[in-house]
């Protein structure tokens, strides 16, 4: 009767016992025999790891060093490409490894996730077209990160670029995440030569011929500065009267330069152009929505007076 009134408490506690024998007999056979090979799997991933880093990062300071822009461009969106692709097969033989350390067979997963994979492939042609897009952009050589691109509405700098998305961020310093299979038309600003185009507005009043020498001057003299000389890459055009406005009369002028090295020269044309005209005493366009009006003298009014309306 005793050894019967004790059975049912201590079953529990040797319940508990062989969950505990149990546990440490897998932990020291995992210790013993899986464990050494994991370490040794992870160690050559991580010198692996190690490895495709140095190269990207040799990659990088080659493309820093090279003259062509364009070439740099290739250089720096290939080794963007070796990071990502090197990330994702590392991470999927640390998870096998995981996965055979923990006892877990991943010979039926990967069969289940090759069926699964059939059926999530069917609604998922959306990824299809971005890998797809994103191969020929690369074999045609679209555009490279470092480029400057107008893309799906958005322009900005490329800074990643993979089979699935392209980055891009703007002027603000805006990030845009764009799925390649969105980009329909790509405008590359950074491809051979930019044109640096400035609209002179003369008032009407300005002799055009007297105007255009003017202008065709003080580019010139940009163009031959020598902190401006390796960035021209051709003489100045004035093209001539490009519209009329009122009383304000348009000049565009053009200078062929180096890509993405527009704005510095701009600014300096800009500086000098205003100088020059203040010296020459002629007058920059009006806004055609204001008009001014003179008033005419009147004897027993104060001198001339003048004012400013809209129109």
């Amino acid at each position: 009767m005793h050894l019967l009134a004790m059975a049912p408490q201590d079953q529990p506690i040797g319940f508990i016992k062989s969950i505990e024998r149990h546990w440490q007999n897998d932990i020291i056979f995992i210790v013993q025999n899986k464990l050494p090979k994991f370490l040794v799997i992870l160690l050559i991933v991580f010198g692996l790891h190690r490895l495709v880093l140095f190269f990207v990062k040799r990659l990088g300071r080659r493309a820093d060093h090279l003259a062509s822009f364009h070439r740099a461009a290739q250089i720096r969106t290939t080794a963007a490409i070796i990071r990502a692709t090197s990330y994702s097969i590392f991470g999927f033989i640390v998870f096998l490894q995981i996965l055979n350390l923990l006892g877990i067979p991943y010979q039926p997963l990967l069969a289940s996730a090759g069926i699964i994979g059939i059926a999530i492939g069917l609604g998922a042609q959306s990824i299809f077209k971005d890998m797809l897009n994103g191969v020929l952009i690369l074999v045609e050589d679209q555009y490279n990160v470092g480029e400057v691109v107008n893309i799906a509405g958005l322009k900005g700098t490329v800074e990643d670029l993979s089979l699935r998305r392209t980055s891009v961020r703007d002027a603000d310093g805006t990030l845009y995440i764009i799925p390649n299979s969105q980009i329909a038309t790509v405008s590359n600003l950074s491809r051979d030569f930019a044109v640096a185009t400035l609209n002179v507005n003369v008032d009407a009043s300005a002799n055009p011929d007297k105007v255009m020498d003017l202008l065709k001057k003080v580019a010139t003299e940009v163009r031959n500065d020598p902190a401006f000389k390796e960035i021209a890459l051709a003489d100045p055009v004035v093209l001539g009267i490009d519209k009329i406005e009122g009383r304000a009369v348009t000049y565009p002028v053009q200078i062929r330069v180096r890509v993405n090295q527009r704005d510095a020269l701009l600014r300096e044309l800009r500086r000098r152009v205003i100088l020059a005209f203040e010296k020459e005493g002629i007058p920059l366009g009006n806004d055609p929505a204001n008009m001014l009006i003179l008033r005419a003298p009147n004897p027993t009014a104060p001198p001339a007076q003048q004012s400013v309306v809209g129109s």
